[in-house]
């Protein structure tokens, strides 16, 4: 996994029209084949997100819940837009009192690592750091998943070290 704390860190720019593009990279020594697993087996899923619960292909429609975040999580809807093994992957779920989430996650290999492009867009005025927090830990759950490493647990410990980053100076 992309070891560095900056390198793992999300971007945050601002497009044409307002909206605010997060985008995340990282990279694994892994199979590409493997790191797609990860992203969409149901069991790798829910060791690192939550469960997806529905059709598995482009236009397959059902529920997506983070078990992560404590409490009982709700299940919301959810499309997958796009699915083009071991490439690509969109997906759109509806969120509580928030816009539907599009999140747009692409992989290929490159210098023998397998690397992941994750974006997601925002509207213009969106507080966009605690959404990036938020995927920052996922994807840090992700490399453990992959890596086999133990997954971070300590939601405050995480944010005193990364939350800094996210916020403006």
């Amino acid at each position: 996994m992309t070891e560095d704390l900056e390198t793992r860190r999300g971007v945050v720019t601002r497009e044409d029209d307002g909206r605010q593009r997060l985008e995340f990279r990282r990279s694994w020594p892994d199979p590409i084949e493997d790191v797609w697993s990860a992203l969409t087996e149901p069991d790798r899923l829910a060791r690192w997100i939550g469960r997806y619960d529905g059709e598995r292909r482009a236009g397959g429609t059902g529920t997506f819940a983070m078990t992560h975040e404590g409490g009982e999580p709700a299940g919301e809807p959810t499309t997958i837009v796009e699915c083009d093994p071991p490439r690509r992957l969109v997906i759109e779920w509806v969120q509580q009192d928030t816009d539907a989430w599009r999140i747009d996650l692409d992989l290929w290999v490159e210098g023998g690592r397998t690397v992941l492009r994750f974006v997601q867009f925002f509207p213009a005025g969106a507080d966009v750091a605690d959404f990036a927090g938020g995927w920052h830990w996922y994807l840090d759950k992700l490399g453990a998943e992959l890596s086999g490493r133990p997954q971070p647990t300590d939601w405050d410990s995480f944010w005193a070290e990364v939350g800094p980053g996210y916020r403006p100076a």
